[in-house]
């Protein structure tokens, strides 16, 4: 009897146990949600324009004047929205390609995407005549035809994916084998953009180079809308698919003994990943290490049960390029610094440190 009520009392322990990590995880999330909620609050607060809290609020609600109104609704609503939007994306894409790939360095640019997507823009800018130079007192750069530069850039981003997706389903390409047919892609393209820019006239070369800079600030409601409906239903169908990616975490063989196609769960994840990830280059320009660092960080906070994974990861991409963004617009107002460049700053030495402890451990 003894024996027995000592089993019973291992079993409700660890039963106990187990809900605790569960419920710690649930904490995470929804501390993560709070936060990218004040985030979005702080970042349509942030500007040159004179507009305080009360003011934003105001807004939201339909009660403030019509300049607020048009600064908050037409310039940087879009602009915040894009970022939780596309964070959330370029993170839960990073986060299944790692999963695929077996690489927790796995990253849109690890199989040649956002290269191909640079690529293409150059050509739309370049050899199609997309980009100019408009006749301000600044002389600035700007892009005449950015419905083109958006277009070359998906079609030659998602051609690139189904190069690599066709040569690993008809050879049988391992994940290695993937990664490193990413990588001589990636080559290609770069060069590539390198000979489209060397026989173009200086200015083609600024407004290609302009570009490349990540902006979230170019982006209106008809992108926004395109970009939610791409990364909620890909989110969506990873949610779906959470066990299977659980299984592959755990590795080849046993993922098969428990009925997991592999092939084709690899196969559809990649694609998806892919998708998420050329339209938000696409729409946005380079933003780098959002795909790297927001898996790499949760993992180590709520472990690789991706049932929490997928979520967490995609609020913390969200939060992540919501404070570039933000840092972006105000670290030198009224002068708007390259959002790319901001993530690179902040996500190199994060993920310098991360990958420091893991090798320590």
């Amino acid at each position: 009897m003894n024996s027995l009520e000592t089993e019973l009392k291992e079993s409700s322990g660890g039963i106990e146990s187990y809900w605790g990590h569960v419920r710690r995880k649930k904490i995470t999330i929804a501390v993560l949600t709070a936060l990218v909620f004040f985030l979005v609050l702080l970042s349509i607060n942030a500007g040159a324009a004179d507009i305080n809290p009360l003011k934003v609020l105001k807004t939201l609600i339909g009660m403030a004047d019509e300049k607020a109104r048009i600064v908050i609704w037409r310039i940087r609503m879009p602009r915040v929205i894009a970022a939780v939007i596309a964070g959330a994306g370029l993170s839960v894409s990073g986060c299944v390609m790692q999963n695929n790939l077996k690489n927790p360095l796995a990253s849109p640019s690890t199989l040649g995407i956002s290269s191909a997507a640079t690529f293409g823009a150059n050509l739309a800018i370049i050899v199609f005549g997309a980009g100019t130079t408009l006749h301000t007192a600044g002389n600035s750069i700007s892009i005449s035809n950015p419905y083109m530069v958006t277009i070359c850039a998906f079609v030659f981003s998602m051609g690139a994916t189904f190069v690599i997706l066709g040569l690993a389903k008809l050879r049988s390409f391992s994940p290695e084998a993937i990664i490193l047919a990413g990588v001589a892609l990636s080559s290609l393209f770069g060069a590539g953009t390198t000979i489209v820019q060397y026989f173009a006239p200086d200015v083609k070369i600024a407004a290609a180079i302009f570009w490349t800079f990540g902006d979230l600030g170019r982006v209106s409601w008809n992108e926004v809308l395109i970009l939610s409906v791409v990364v909620i239903a890909s989110i969506v169908y990873f949610s779906f698919r959470r066990w299977d990616y659980n299984a592959l975490a755990n590795g080849e063989e046993t993922a098969k003994s428990l009925g997991v196609d592999t092939g084709r769960t690899r196969f559809w994840g990649l694609l998806v990943s892919s998708i998420i990830t050329s339209v938000s280059v696409s729409f946005l320009g380079m933003i780098g290490f959002i795909g790297l660092i927001g898996p790499q960080i949760m993992i180590r906070i709520v472990g690789a049960d991706y049932r929490f994974l997928i979520p967490s990861s995609a609020l913390l991409g969200a939060v992540v390029l919501l404070i570039a963004d933000t840092a972006a617009r105000t670290m030198i107002s009224p002068v708007v610094l390259p959002v790319g460049a901001i993530t690179s700053l902040l996500g190199g030495p994060m993920f310098l440190f991360l990958l420091m402890r893991g090798v320590k451990r």
